[in-house]
């Protein structure tokens, strides 16, 4: 047999050598193109369901956890499912018979929820989880400022509204975790002695601040043959704006949020902070890999995006390890 083929090889030079060409280019595109990454991916075909609502565990357990539960082992192929319920929030863990197509399984859980939906508590917040696995953490960095002038808030914000959105378009990532910093929110520090002073419930200066915060659009006027839209601009864009607020008319004088609150800029509550070397807290992003992409591939771009992305004076962006992340509380 081997001197048939040797025999055949010596007569057909030509087709040998195109042979040998079409295996060095096969060899040199496979190298550059085969998924690359640091452990294999053995993990299930899983489906994470995320649920937000301000309440106790056991409260979130028996009206949210629970029923969800209920209705998503009844879908096809779930092997398991598995759930914890926290103070405020809840997470449902999905899983499916091995080999199913993970977006056929995400298919099916939000069919399986639209059914669950009307059960729920109405500001109840469900959603699922990224598409990815448990090994798509592949990059992470930190904002670090050389310079000093910028705060953890700020650089928390630019994490947020920019840089996030930015590593988002990057083909192959799922998902951009910001850490660390504070959220900068609205504060209204409210003082129940002037509430209790002009007679005005609590829930009438959410339902204002949530009234105020209105953009409406009207219908369309002519005049001399031009036509003027008419918009009614109303979004809080400061603070004066919430303060401006009006609870109540008495006596035909307004009795504004300025009246009964003091209205702040401060960070919202944290949990948890992150540190980098011991030199202090930083601001960072964790980059998480859509399902069944290239790592290597994917964290060659997300650097490559970064590159170009303009940064604020004084910040530059670093890569790190792991982020140590000190737990405030249980």
């Amino acid at each position: 047999m081997i001197e048939k083929i040797i025999d055949w090889s010596a007569k057909n030079k030509v087709f040998v050598f195109l042979g040998v060409i079409a295996m060095i280019a096969w060899s040199v595109w496979a190298i550059k193109n085969i998924p690359l990454d640091a452990i294999p991916d053995l993990t299930d075909t899983q489906v994470i369901v995320y649920t937000k609502w301000d309440r106790p565990p056991q409260v979130i357990e028996d009206q949210v956890t629970y029923p969800v539960i209920s209705a998503l082992l009844g879908a096809p192929k779930v092997k398991d499912v598995r759930a914890f319920s926290d103070y405020g929030f809840s997470y449902i863990y999905v899983i499916f018979e091995d080999g199913t197509d993970v977006y056929w399984a995400r298919s099916r859980v939000m069919e399986y929820l639209s059914k669950v939906n009307q059960q729920l508590p109405q500001d109840a917040k469900v959603e699922l989880g990224p598409d990815a696995t448990g090994v798509g953490w592949i990059y992470e960095y930190a904002l670090k400022d050389e310079s000093g002038t910028h705060s953890l808030d700020e650089l928390r914000t630019f994490q947020d509204w920019h840089l996030k959105y930015e590593l988002q378009s990057v083909k192959g990532v799922a998902e951009v975790a910001s850490i660390g910093g504070y959220v900068k929110q609205y504060q209204i520090v409210v003082d129940p002695l002037a509430l209790q002073q002009y007679n005005i419930p609590l829930s009438a200066v959410v339902n204002a601040v949530r009234s105020s915060n209105q953009e409406t659009g009207a219908r369309v006027i002519e005049f001399s043959g031009t036509e003027y839209m008419l918009t009614v601009k109303g979004y809080i864009t400061k603070k004066e704006d919430i303060e401006q607020a009006v609870l109540k008319i008495s006596n035909g004088v307004p009795i504004k949020i300025s009246n009964v609150a003091k209205v702040e800029l401060g960070p919202d509550i944290r949990r948890g902070v992150s540190e980098m070397n011991g030199d202090g807290e930083v601001v960072g992003g964790i980059v998480v890999m859509r399902y069944s992409e290239n790592a290597l591939n994917t964290i060659n771009s997300v650097k490559e995006k970064l590159s170009h992305i303009q940064l604020p004076s004084g910040v530059k962006v670093v890569s790190v390890r792991p982020f140590r992340i000190n737990k405030q509380g249980s």
